[in-house]
């Protein structure tokens, strides 16, 4: 028997329910390390193929890229509203109250979208005081109306609960981590599903580093799809909205194709199996 969670179809339009009642797309285009020039016709690809959320950071330095290729897109496409594609950014450090809050401004201005749909502490660095003072920069510019959504990135578990005793006005929404079959967090991300926090899986393919293990090719084989297809689709039926990252249409198109098959519960187990703590960037989920 399938879990419902298998159960249910997936595209693009899917969207999925966040604590604060609003909602969002489950699959998003991440355009980590592009450069500018990359950024603009990945977005175009990702909204052509029916992606409606793309991933950003300060750190990126293509805020600009991405929202100006969104309105771009818009123009041309009088069908859709600026409602309808949801982008995310992340605050590059934390710090103190007015910086954090100077900073999400900045955001704002610099994609030239109005507002910012979702916006990330981008890492727990920083210090418990850096960290909580830049969540209330968080809340307030929700409240302003700079921010929609408001959650965290690369948090572990003692910066959720420091946060969360900290009697926050607004839960985090979200927390954005690496998660793959080769890093598959279980601990953390059963905490965050515990307490009814979305988890964003970056780097869902691995940055392509196991696409040729043996076990995904076999049930890539069995499914009829891709490496990355069934990847991304793991992590769908774990619940979480995972960010695959492209520059090249073909695999933008591809990766977003994963309605047509379901993982039986064995091999979602055999998958989960293959963890190996296989971390393919940084890793701040243990910082001070």
């Amino acid at each position: 028997m399938l879990k419902k969670m298998g159960d249910q179809s997936f595209s693009l339009a899917s969207r999925i329910k966040l604590n604060n009642g609003l909602s969002m797309p489950r699959v998003h285009l991440g355009v980590y390390l592009m450069s500018g020039s990359e950024a603009s016709p990945a977005v175009k690809y990702a909204l052509d193929a029916g992606y409606r959320a793309v991933d950003s950071a300060q750190m990126y330095h293509n805020e600009k890229q991405v929202g100006h290729a969104i309105l771009d897109y818009l123009k041309n496409h009088p069908e859709l509203k600026r409602e309808d594609i949801h982008y995310t950014t992340k605050l590059a450090s934390n710090s103190d109250y007015n910086k954090a809050r100077a900073s999400i401004s900045k955001s704002v201005k610099e994609c030239g979208l109005g507002y910012i749909d979702l916006f990330l502490l981008h890492s727990p660095y920083g210090g418990k005081q850096a960290r909580l003072e830049s969540w209330r920069a968080v809340e307030d510019a929700i409240q302003d109306g700079e921010i929609k959504i408001g959650g965290v990135s690369n948090f572990g578990e003692k910066h959720l609960d420091e946060l969360l005793a900290s009697k926050p006005k607004i839960k985090p929404a979200v927390n954005q981590i690496e998660v793959h079959p080769f890093n598959t967090r279980t601990n953390l991300t059963t905490y965050c599903q515990q307490h009814d926090i979305v988890v964003e899986a970056y780097a869902p393919l691995a940055r392509a580093l196991r696409m040729k293990h043996p076990t995904i090719v076999d049930l890539a084989k069995k499914y009829g799809c891709t490496s990355g297809q069934l990847m991304v689709r793991w992590s769908l039926q774990h619940g979480f909205v995972p960010l695959p990252k492209s520059v090249r249409k073909e695999r933008i198109v591809e990766n977003g194709q994963v309605g047509g098959f379901t993982i039986e519960d064995a091999d979602i187990k055999k998958m989960d199996g293959l963890d190996e703590y296989l971390v393919t960037d940084w890793d701040p989920v243990d910082a001070d």
